[in-house]
């Protein structure tokens, strides 16, 4: 088995074996289990049973802004494209409508711990429309001294006025979405950005005094191929952000219709994309940063490597995370809710979710209230996602025999050792962590494996 810094070369039999359909673990129960009379009214139960809790006890916050200037083909989000920054003013109006129908409910727990605004492109709004947001929000709820405070955006679209502007807001953290450097795979999605201008934005942020900056990469996209993805790592790591995530392309066209503008035909197939993240893997490894559960980077000064050196990473919709409270409220149209050991997900359809808004009422269309045996299954998988080791506990034997049963080809195959009631992903193993996990998904045997993305 050949082997560069830290990334195993799995056997092609090995490859074939477990490169299936399986979920990415963003929430468990996965969304596909999520139930259409879980609405309005049970989010309403959850978020006044969390704002019952202690007042000091601090909660996450999303929010959704989906508009985007133009669409990337390969794009699995929520998106609505517009030229029109003044399309947002009407969205930006509902937001703050639903924000005071979550504050009321929440009570006097108010403190924010961690912010997120994802997208969509939310540098889509103006300067007035980003301050606009960020005041209605401060004047609801109060960022904790030492909150995250994130935004995602676009290098091509983001402005240093608007950078500017975030950090004088409050914002400490970047994402920066750029996926490929190379120009056949950039006009091949429809994602045009150069390094100049990346850099550009990562030299002012950084100035500014933004920490944490992360780029995002994606592997599997149309054409690309060794030769000219080592082009754009070496670009990356001569920037050398603090955070770098490597995404596996998920091609579902019958779902994302507009995935079918891509040629199919120059998709790689799953040997050359493991060999793209191997090769993503070895050269950030190889540049001194700390692989972060199964596809995050961060250099090691950064509080995520330090996180997990102690065993103590944590993981929600938004990423990787030390700032992870124990309810996270969305906003926004798809926004998800992790709130009082529940999940709910907005409308997504723009007239719908103004409506439902406009009435007075939460936007929620599905959800899910946990049951016990979900609460300590989302732990285990959980551990594994984030840290690469779980300690399945005292009754693991009563609670887990069969999956510990289950889990003995994945012994034999060099995936996991098996110390007590404690699991410990290797380095063959962490490549498959989706696999591994699957072993602890109770609801998976019933669903349909096709609707989720490869898991190589």
């Amino acid at each position: 088995m050949e082997t560069l810094p830290g990334v195993p070369r799995p056997s092609p039999e090995l490859l074939s074996r477990y490169d299936v359909s399986g979920p990415r673990y963003t929430s468990y129960p996965t969304a596909p289990e999520w139930r259409r009379d879980f609405g309005p009214e049970s989010l309403d139960e959850r978020l006044r049973s969390a704002g019952a809790r202690e007042p000091s006890e601090p909660l996450s916050l999303y929010v959704h802004l989906p508009f985007c200037h133009s669409l990337c083909w390969y794009c699995g989000c929520n998106v609505v494209i517009s030229k029109d920054s003044s399309a947002a003013d009407r969205y930006l109006d509902h937001l703050v409508m639903e924000l005071d129908l979550v504050a009321e409910r929440l009570g006097s727990r108010r403190r924010l711990s961690q912010i997120h605004w994802g997208g969509g492109t939310p540098t889509f709004l103006t300067e007035p429309q980003l301050e606009r947001l960020w005041t209605e929000l401060t004047r609801r709820f109060t960022p904790m001294p030492d909150a995250e405070v994130a935004i995602e955006v676009h290098p091509s679209v983001t402005t240093g006025e608007q950078l500017s502007l975030l950090r004088a807001l409050g914002f400490n953290r970047l994402s920066m979405g750029l996926q490929d450097f190379d120009s056949r795979v950039q006009e091949a999605t429809n994602r045009l950005q150069t390094p100049e201008r990346t850099r550009s934005l990562l030299e002012h942020a950084r100035a500014l005094g933004f920490t944490g900056v992360n780029f995002d990469l994606i592997y599997g996209l149309p054409y690309q191929e060794p030769r000219s993805w080592a082009r754009t790592l070496k670009t990356v790591l001569e920037m050398r952000p603090d955070r770098l995530a490597v995404y596996s392309f998920a091609f579902m066209p019958e779902v994302l219709k507009h995935q079918r503008r891509m040629p199919a035909d120059a998709i790689p197939g799953a040997s050359v994309k493991l060999e793209l993240f191997r090769a993503a893997a070895s050269a950030f490894v190889g540049a001194g940063y700390q692989p972060i559960g199964m596809d995050h980077f961060a250099v090691p000064e950064d509080e995520l490597a330090r996180a997990l050196s102690e065993r103590r990473l944590g993981r929600n919709f938004q990423g990787y995370t030390v700032k992870a409270a124990s309810d996270v409220v969305a906003l926004g149209s798809t926004g998800i809710s992790d709130v009082d050991g529940a999940y709910a997900q907005n409308v997504r359809p723009l007239p719908a979710y103004y409506e439902r808004i406009s009435q007075g009422r939460l936007a929620t269309e599905r959800g899910l209230l946990l049951t016990e045996d979900d609460r300590r299954r989302r732990g285990v998988i959980t551990q594994l996602m984030c840290n690469a080791w779980v300690d399945l506990g005292e009754d693991s034997l009563r609670d887990f025999a069969p999956e510990l049963e289950r889990l003995r080809p994945f012994e034999e195959d060099g995936l996991l050792v098996r110390s007590g009631t404690q699991l410990e992903l290797t380095a063959l193993g962490k490549l498959f962590v989706r696999n591994v996990a699957m072993v602890f998904d109770a609801r998976l045997a019933k669903a349909e494996r096709p609707r989720f993305s490869r898991t190589v």
